[in-house]
């Protein structure tokens, strides 16, 4: 079947999943209005939590989102201990001193809205997953309901768990590491204010979207376009694409990549066990309907 059929006709089987009664099926069009309601009140706490990060915008700016730029940062103690402890003098990063600049009229006005629209969003995330989950969740039966159960609070766990793994520990490397980074002592690094804060807000939402794996592994599983055969046969490919962009969200040294690449492999690890889990239960399904 080609993709494109196969798109359409997944579609149409989730659709006529979704039933308003028991006694009748909802039009397409309704499905689509009822999902323009779940993304407008999502979007709406999203912008509920935004405002309310707006009018503090500058204390969560100075003491949050510029707080890996400080040598003063908490991570930069543990990890320095943390070294120690291990024998490992690389995890003590060296003191900088970044200067910051802005480069533009609105530059800072903007920034702020931009800043809290991402923060909102990160606060607001179990509340937006849990609107998609309620239009998801009527397509499931009632053994699929079971089987997924707590997934918004997992779902929730996984992305904030990226967040502060992004936040605490990719950041600091990231940004020490680039900071103290000279083609010469004539060349000061003077850091635009939008360059730093599109560095931050990728590698946290990045990361935050990046832990999400196991529960996109499940859906896919589900509905039979991922298998813990295939993960299993890719898995090499897999490993060499984590790699390739542990490489590309660091700093090119091993250290640093190191500490990317480990927790993706372990997620999809668990993406393999997860898959297994809901493609037994698929057949299962499968094999009852026959």
């Amino acid at each position: 079947m080609p993709p494109q059929n196969f798109s359409v006709s997944l579609l149409d089987s989730f659709l006529s999943k979704r039933k308003r009664s028991p006694t009748g099926e909802m039009a397409f069009t309704d499905h689509i209005e009822e999902l323009r309601w779940h993304l407008i009140r999502a979007i709406g706490v999203i912008a509920i939590a935004a405002v309310v990060v707006f009018f503090n915008i500058e204390w969560i700016f100075t003491k949050i989102i510029l707080g890996p730029a400080r040598a003063d940062f908490v991570s930069y103690g543990w990890l320095c201990n943390l070294g120690k402890s291990m024998g490992v003098s690389a995890l003590c990063l060296g003191d900088m001193q970044l200067m910051f600049q802005n480069t533009e009229l609105s530059g800072q006005f903007m920034m702020s809205f931009s800043s809290s629209l991402m923060i909102g969003f990160i606060v607001a995330f179990p509340y937006v997953f849990w609107e998609l989950w309620r239009f998801v969740r009527p397509a499931l039966s009632e053994k699929e309901l079971k089987y997924a159960r707590g997934i918004v609070f997992w779902s929730s766990l996984l992305f904030f768990t990226g967040v502060a793994f992004a936040y605490f520990v990719i950041a600091p490397f990231t940004i020490n590491f680039f900071a103290n980074y000279q083609l010469s002592p004539q060349f000061k690094n003077i850091i635009t204010i939008a360059n730093y804060y599109d560095t931050m807000s990728d590698l946290i939402l990045g990361m935050g979207l990046v832990f999400e794996l196991p529960v996109l592994v499940f859906f896919l599983s589900r509905i039979g376009l991922l298998s813990p055969n295939l993960m299993r046969n890719k898995r090499r490919y897999a490993f060499i694409i984590i790699l390739v962009v542990a490489a590309v969200i660091t700093p090119p040294d091993w250290l640093s990549i190191w500490i990317v690449t480990i927790p993706l492999v372990l997620l999809y690890e668990a993406g393999i066990i997860i898959s297994e889990r809901a493609a037994k239960e698929r057949k299962r399904k499968e094999l009852q309907n026959q």
